[in-house]
């Protein structure tokens, strides 16, 4: 590990930066839950109409190649709050940490805790506070690891109604600058099926893309609707927020992201390696709609949205960060990208994969489980019910299938150019040897370079220490 600035000289550093460049922006994260880029219109989907997220869309720059670090929330929520790959800090398990409880998953003798990294390691917003921004967090602090109480101005676990609309940058003092954090949960997993009976605003027969590895099934077709029509509910909250900003004249000055935190809502989306699981939509708007309308598919990370903060706070980088600036001219692209997925609920299953804007390795380390792991908070939803159903039949086509197979392969490579789905494992090919080769090697030097505590039994990760 490099050594990390020490909490004075970040203060010291970050006061006279900041002096130094002039007026601190406001920030504001718009984190739209469980959502792939595929369902937007700013994507190519036009299923549905986004009236808000369309025009905020004209207004920014788009962002064709953002990854969330991990396929699933709590996970890849730590590496946005602290810029460092959850396998580094040893918050890669999904639900570590359950606030409020002891226990986490009692069937496999894992209690609740909170990795014990270094005191050094924070969530970016305390050097935010300490530049004297207003910080807030509406609406769910789900981040893995016990967050400090100087973290936010203002935040909640789960909130609801007058406490949840109280949480806001209009509680900031005069003048101050602000990062405001708005989490949508209408789009969550769980609310396929809780919205079920709802109004929809898509019908099922409206339902236009349906990815080959889903079959076209009634049921299928309900779910997808659902969640469409959970996008209108989003949007029209996020318009909520947009108009407050014009009514304020906060609009033209202020940086607005737009992204999810991590892939869709269905199987084969959340908890899956592949990019319909990692891959997110990013939309960044800019002061006065600078760069309006122009796109980016260089590789990016969720370890790059703290970087990317703290630098346009004027906030000198602490160096423990693994991430890039991601508005910084002086940024090289990177050249590939690596996601992690190892425990989900009562079910472990290591996966790595490592990608290059065409090509994708994915490394098993257990070939005996199924990618679609027997995740009982996933058969809540009809289409989950559904495919088993289709699967114990041997009614799925070997597209779908393929998920439910054992033994999965050790190795898959995919071109991700001539197939998007990642559905033709090309690791056994003669042609592609040499660049899966130099892919795996890759790996094996971000597991060793990033510290990967993916290597060790998550007892042993309760009582390790990061220094």
């Amino acid at each position: 590990m490099t050594k990390f600035l020490s909490s004075f000289s970040i203060a010291l550093l970050t006061f006279c930066f900041a002096n130094a460049q002039g007026e601190q922006p406001n920030i504001i994260w718009l984190v739209s839950e469980d959502q792939s880029p595929e369902f937007f219109p700013m994507y190519g989907d036009n299923t549905v109409y986004l009236p808000h997220l369309e025009a905020l869309a004209a207004d920014s720059v788009i962002y064709d190649n953002m990854h969330a670090t991990t396929p699933v929330c709590a996970p890849a929520r730590s590496a946005i709050i602290t810029g460092m790959y959850p396998t580094t800090l040893g918050t890669h398990n999904m639900r570590a940490y359950n606030e409020g409880r002891d226990t986490n998953q009692p069937e496999l003798g894992i209690p609740s805790y909170s990795p014990k990294f270094s005191t050094d390691i924070k969530p970016f917003t305390t050097y935010l506070r300490d530049a004297g921004y207003y910080c807030t967090n509406s609406n769910k602090q789900d981040y893995n690891f016990k967050i400090s109480k100087d973290a936010w101005d203002q935040t909640c676990r789960y909130c609801s109604g007058e406490q949840k609309a109280n949480i806001h940058w209009r509680n900031r003092g005069e003048g101050q600058p602000f990062f405001a954090v708005f989490n949508f949960q209408i789009t969550h997993e769980s609310q396929i099926w809780q919205q079920q009976n709802n109004k929809r605003y898509v019908t099922p027969d409206e339902v236009k893309n349906i990815p080959p590895y889903f079959p076209d099934d009634p049921v299928v077709r309900e779910d997808m609707a659902t969640n469409y029509s959970n996008l209108v509910r989003m949007d029209k909250e996020i318009g909520v927020i947009i108009s407050e900003l014009k009514e304020q004249g906060l609009y033209d000055n202020t940086y607005i992201f737009f992204y999810s935190d991590h892939g869709g809502p269905f199987p084969r989306h959340k908890r899956a390696i592949y990019d319909s699981g990692i891959k997110v939509p990013l939309m960044i708007k800019l002061p006065k709609n600078a760069k309006a309308g122009n796109r980016n598919d260089d590789l990016w990370s969720f370890v790059d949205l703290v970087p990317t903060v703290l630098q346009l706070a004027q906030i000198p980088l602490p160096n423990y960060l693994q991430g890039m600036s991601i508005l910084d001219k002086k940024t090289k692209p990177r050249k590939y990208l690596v996601t992690a997925s190892d425990r989900f609920d009562g079910q472990v299953d290591r996966i790595r994969s490592i990608k290059t804007r065409r090509y994708k390795l994915i490394k098993n380390y257990d070939v005996s489980l199924p990618h679609a792991l027997d995740v009982n908070y996933r058969k809540k939803m009809p289409m989950m019910r559904r495919l088993i159903a289709l699967s114990e039949k041997g009614l799925l086509d070997k597209n779908a299938q393929r998920w439910f197979d054992t033994p999965k392969a050790a190795i898959e490579f995919y071109d991700l150019q001539k197939d998007p789905f990642e559905l033709n494992n090309l690791a056994g090919k003669a042609l592609y040897t040499k660049k899966l080769r130099k892919l795996n090697s890759l790996l094996e030097q971000w597991i060793i370079d990033t510290n990967d505590l993916g290597r060790l039994p998550e007892q042993e990760i309760i009582g390790y220490s990061i220094n």
